[in-house]
C-alpha cells in the first residue's frame, strides 16, 4: 500500500494503480479496477512479478446487505433536474454501467467506486414502510417523485427484494405522480400497477439507451439487458398506455455520437413520445474508471473522446456547474444539442419531462376516514 498523496497523474492519460490485468479481467463487469475509495488512509495498487503468474479469477459474486433508513425520499434544489424529490431503493448497482455518476458515492461507505459499486449492493427493504409514512404527513403536499435518479430501481437484486415493486403499490394506493428511470425491462413485472397509474396522469417511465450496437452495450453496461429487449420494453409499456421517454444518456463523444439519430428512430418506432438526453459526465473517480476503461477496450479511442468532453467542459474533464453539467457548452456541446432538437422534432417529439397529476393524491389513510 502507498499513501494516497502519492499517486500521480492524470486520468485521461494514466491508468488506475488497482486496475484489473486484461487476462484477468471480470466477466461481465463494467469496471476494469477496484481503486481504492477517497477516503480511505492508503491506496491499493496492484503489483504483478514478471515470474508469478496469477491464478484465474475467482468469480465476482454480487451481495446485497439490506440497510435501514430513518426516511426515504430524498430531497434537492438543483435547478438542472426537474424535481425536487427522489427515492432510490438500492446503493451501488449491478449494472455495471462503467459511466454512471453515482459511481463515487460507495466511497461514503468505504468502498470502491469500481467493482465494488457494482458487487456490493445495499438494499432499503423499509422503503415502502417509510415512504407510506412520510407521504402520511400533515404538512406534506404532493409533486412527483423520481424514481432511479442514482442507480437503476429495476436492477436484478429486484427480482428478489421487490423494494420497488412496493413502493410502486404505495403510490398506487396515494395516487402519487412517480417518474421512473430505468434500463431494464424487468419493469413489465409492474406493467398492471403502472397502466393503472397511467389512466391517472400518474406515472413517466424513461428507459436509457445510450446505444444500439449490442457489442458496444455488453462492454458499456454488461449486466443491463441488451439493446433490443429495451426497445421491446418501450413498446410494451405505450401499448397499454403507459407514456415513455427515450433517454439518450449518456452521449459518449467519438463513441456513441453517431447514433444519436438512429436511437431516436428506434426509440419512436418503438412508441416512446418523448426525449431526454445528457452529455458524459465524470464526477469524482469516475474520471479514472471511464479512462481506464477506454485504455482496455477502445484504447484508439480515447484521446479524441477525453479531448472532446475537455473542450464541452472548458478544458476540464468534468464541469460540476449547475447549467452546464448535463449539456456542456461550446462547439461540439451545441452540434449535439442540435442534432438531438433536429431529429426530435422531425419524429414528433416532445422534449424533457411532463407534468403529471397532483391533484388526485389522497393522504394514506385517509380514504379509511369514510367508512
Amino acid at each position: 500500500m502507498t499513501p494516497k498523496g502519492d499517486a500521480v497523474g492524470t486520468s485521461a492519460t494514466r491508468r488506475l494503480g488497482a486496475s484489473t490485468p486484461p487476462e484477468q479481467a471480470r466477466r461481465g463487469r463494467g469496471s476494469t479496477a477496484n481503486p481504492t475509495g477517497r477516503f480511505e488512509a492508503a491506496r491499493r495498487e496492484a503489483f504483478h512479478d514478471a515470474e508469478w503468474a496469477p491464478d484465474d479469477p475467482t468469480p465476482l459474486r454480487t451481495q446485497v446487505t439490506p440497510e435501514r433508513s430513518a426516511r426515504i425520499i430524498a430531497r434537492n434544489t438543483s435547478p438542472d433536474i426537474p424535481f425536487d424529490r427522489s427515492i432510490n431503493p438500492y446503493r451501488g448497482c449491478e449494472h455495471g454501467c462503467i459511466y454512471c455518476y453515482a459511481r463515487p458515492t460507495h466511497a461514503w461507505l468505504g468502498l470502491s467506486p469500481g467493482l465494488d459499486f457494482e458487487s456490493r449492493i445495499f438494499s432499503k427493504p423499509d422503503a415502502p414502510r417509510l415512504l407510506a409514512r412520510e407521504l402520511a404527513a400533515p404538512g406534506y403536499q404532493p409533486e412527483t417523485i423520481a424514481l432511479g435518479t442514482a442507480t437503476d430501481p429495476y436492477q436484478p437484486a429486484e427480482r428478489e427484494h421487490r423494494i420497488t415493486h412496493g413502493i410502486l403499490d404505495v403510490l398506487r394506493e396515494a395516487r402519487h405522480p412517480v417518474g421512473i428511470t430505468t434500463k431494464s425491462d424487468l419493469v413489465l413485472r409492474d406493467l398492471d400497477i403502472l397502466a393503472e397509474m397511467a389512466a391517472r396522469d400518474l406515472v413517466l417511465v424513461a428507459v436509457s439507451l445510450p446505444t444500439l450496437d449490442p457489442d458496444l452495450a455488453r462492454r458499456l453496461d454488461p449486466r443491463a439487458p441488451r439493446p433490443e429487449k429495451r426497445l421491446a420494453a418501450m413498446r410494451r409499456l405505450a401499448e397499454a398506455g403507459v407514456p415513455v421517454m427515450i433517454n439518450v444518456s449518456p452521449i459518449i463523444p467519438g463513441l456513441t455520437d453517431h447514433e444519436i439519430e438512429a436511437i431516436l428512430d428506434r426509440a419512436r418506432e418503438s412508441g416512446a413520445s418523448r426525449i431526454g438526453y445528457a452529455l458524459l459526465r465524470l464526477p469524482g473517480e469516475v474520471a479514472d474508471l471511464v479512462a481506464d476503461w477506454f485504455s482496455e477496450h477502445y484504447p484508439e479511442r480515447k484521446e479524441r473522446a477525453f479531448g472532446l468532453l475537455r473542450q464541452s467542459r472548458g478544458g476540464r474533464e468534468n464541469d460540476p456547474r449547475f447549467g452546464h453539467r448535463f449539456r456542456g457548452e461550446g462547439a461540439y456541446a451545441s452540434m449535439i444539442g442540435q442534432r438531438v432538437r433536429l431529429a426530435g422534432t422531425r419524429l414528433g417529439f416532445a422534449f424533457g419531462r411532463m407534468t403529471l397529476n397532483r391533484d388526485a393524491f389522497r393522504r394514506p389513510g385517509e380514504q379509511l376516514t369514510l367508512l
